[in-house]
């Protein structure tokens, strides 16, 4: 039967969660193995923890073990560091230089942040993880090595495999075993303890008394969201330990600790998309702006028919005839149909020009790839494929 307790006693984890606990089971009862393991969750939640724990529960417990951050590496000089190099093969290679899965044969290596891996790296990792190979850099020599791997990443995996930035079936080869961990707002009962903790710690550090929560201010800390996860509390922790003279914590005084975290929706602009969000805002704006004028159309309407504007024929007022234009979006079973007023310029400009120039925009991003262009607009394939025809669009 696996101590939990001792485990966490052991390597500093703090926590009754229960999927903070079956994320300990795991790693304990896949350290007997070679099996890889793949660990998953937020920045700031502990992942480098777990590749310590399988470790030293492992037969491997007498070797090296060797923790490497892969965003942390230039692109350039990545397959040196994990698969080593010949004299010369590089400028400034100026001694053959023996990489990480060399000198861990026999132990193991944490990949943190796997999934900033440039591809030809990944192809090369591939072959270690399925036939124990590797090749240095600059060299034509087989070399085996045996070497367990424990890779973690914070990045959406699937989504980097969409994208064709990270190898499908490099994924699966790491995913053997699967280790989940759970955000901090995820395990709100645990916050507690993890501030008296670190609150204890720092007053230790720096000789002074340890700051303590009024229960106003323990609701506070446990329904804010905390989007830096632990490590943002033991940050925030420090700041108030430090910075307050006074050591019992009020919301008031809590407050001026925490970033403002807005609870209204909103977009979330992924610098990898910023052609597409661009075009999506374009389109949104030219809807919205729509919107405002149709209301104001509809109350000089309704001022009319109520006769507060004197009714004379629509020539006379020089206002302009308006048309009904009819967007409808048919999603899987279900059409939603907004109907916007459209005023007539003499340029042209309107509400199909914009679809028609971002579905465009949208296919020849993709290659005429319509399934990819339709996820892409945010509508289904089939309304695509209408617009399409529609517009008379030629890809």
């Amino acid at each position: 039967m696996i101590d939990i307790q001792a485990i966490k006693q052991r390597f500093g984890i703090i926590g009754n969660d229960p999927a903070l606990n079956r994320a300990i089971e795991v790693a304990v009862q896949v350290a007997a193995t070679d099996l890889t393991v793949f660990i998953n969750g937020e920045s700031g939640t502990g992942k480098d923890v777990f590749p310590q724990i399988i470790h030293q529960n492992s037969s491997r417990k007498h070797g090296q073990y060797f923790a490497i951050n892969c965003g942390a590496i230039p692109e350039g000089t990545i397959d040196s560091e994990l698969f080593g190099h010949e004299k010369g093969s590089f400028t400034g290679a100026y001694d053959t230089r023996k990489g990480y899965f060399e000198v861990a044969d026999g132990g193991t290596l944490f990949l943190d942040e796997v999934g900033e891996l440039p591809l030809a790296t990944q192809a090369r990792l591939l072959r270690v993880l399925e036939n124990g190979e590797f090749i240095k850099v600059g060299s034509s020599k087989i070399q085996k090595t045996n070497v367990r791997v424990v890779a973690a990443t914070n990045v959406d995996i699937p989504t980097a495999i969409e994208k064709g930035r990270f190898r499908e079936d490099l994924y699966y080869r790491l995913n053997t075993v699967p280790i989940h961990i759970p955000a901090l707002r995820e395990r709100k009962d645990d916050i507690k303890m993890l501030f008296r903790k670190f609150a204890s710690d720092f007053a230790e550090k720096y000789r002074i008394p340890a700051v303590q929560l009024t229960p106003e201010a323990l609701g506070v800390l446990e329904n804010y969201r905390w989007d830096g996860n632990i490590r943002q509390l033991k940050n925030v922790t420090e700041q108030i330990s430090i910075i307050e003279t006074e050591r019992i914590i009020t919301p008031e005084i809590l407050r001026n600790y925490l970033p403002v975290q807005n609870a209204l929706p909103a977009i979330f602009k992924d610098e990898s998309k910023a052609d597409s969000i661009s075009e999506r805002d374009l389109l949104y704006k030219v809807l919205f702006d729509m919107r405002k004028d149709i209301t104001e159309l509809r109350k000089t309407v309704d001022e009319l028919t109520a006769g507060q504007i004197a009714t004379t024929p629509l020539q006379q007022q020089n206002i302009t005839p308006i048309k009904a234009t009819t967007v409808i979006d048919y999603d899987n079973t279900q059409d939603a149909e907004v109907e916007y007023l459209q005023e007539e310029h003499n340029d042209n400009l309107s509400l199909q020009d914009k679809e028609n120039e971002v579905i465009i925009k949208a296919l020849q991003k993709y290659n005429g790839k319509r399934k990819e262009a339709a996820k892409e607009l945010g509508i289904s394939e089939r309304t695509l494929y209408r617009k399409i025809k529609e517009y008379d669009i030629k890809i």
